[in-house]
């Protein structure tokens, strides 16, 4: 196993224990695998989009982003360093509906970012879609 799949994954999530998902135990099964394996929900779909933003993983992202909203390209900002992710809240608001309200932690050319966000997710023949967030 290469050691990106080894390391704890970007999202944060921790199993039983408390102790960190491995990324291959974790959102790597949705990111290398979007057409076999997706999100069982709107929160696992948030935080491999997390994890893909880390990753640099911009065909995830793409093939997550509903199509109603998607740019056309994805480009990433050079020198971002990823802190961490925080879910705060996630909710079910239809039968094809829900929302996750969570805050990424970054720091670029030396300077803390915090983007804290309520995303909004759409299920579609059995696959969510970010759709879009209002950011706090």
């Amino acid at each position: 196993m290469d050691q990106r799949m080894a390391a704890a994954c970007p999202c944060g999530r921790l199993d039983g224990k408390k102790r960190a998902l491995s990324y291959a135990d974790c959102c790597a099964r949705f990111v290398a695998h979007f057409e076999t394996t997706p999100a069982p929900d709107a929160e696992h779909l948030m935080r491999s989009r997390y994890s893909a933003f880390v990753l640099e993983e911009a065909d995830y992202l793409q093939a997550t982003w509903h199509a109603s909203e998607r740019p056309a390209t994805l480009d990433f900002e050079p020198g971002v360093r990823w802190l961490g992710l925080s879910v705060k809240h996630f909710q079910v608001t239809g039968e094809d509906r829900a929302e996750v309200e969570f805050v990424a932690r970054y720091r670029v050319a030396g300077r803390a970012v915090r983007l804290h966000e309520r995303s909004r997710f759409v299920r579609e023949q059995g696959r969510w879609f970010y759709v879009d967030g209002e950011q706090f």
